[in-house]
């Protein structure tokens, strides 16, 4: 645990905010005496399967059975003058 004096962290949050992210819990003082303290939060990286769980097992959705690979639908070939040119030339 760092104890630091409300000076020296306002001159180095950064630092200290780094500190608490790592898992180091952080004292700052005022005179010696304790004003607060500087905890990171655990992070908790969760997809959109486990975050949907909850509302599935309420009953309030239901999830995909399989998951499918999305592919992005093939380009439509167009003939003539592309859109965005028409776009252009009216504006001129």
């Amino acid at each position: 645990m760092t104890c630091v004096g409300i000076r020296e962290f306002k001159g180095h949050v950064t630092h200290y905010v780094d500190l608490a992210c790592r898992g180091e819990d952080v004292t700052i003082t005022r005179w010696g005496r304790t004003m607060a303290h500087l905890v990171g939060e655990p992070r908790k990286e969760r997809g959109l399967r486990d975050q949907l769980a909850p509302l599935a097992a309420a009953g309030l959705i239901t999830l995909p059975s399989v998951t499918r690979n999305r592919r992005l639908p093939r380009p439509v070939a167009v003939r003539g003058t592309p859109a965005s040119q028409l776009i252009i030339e009216d504006r001129r």
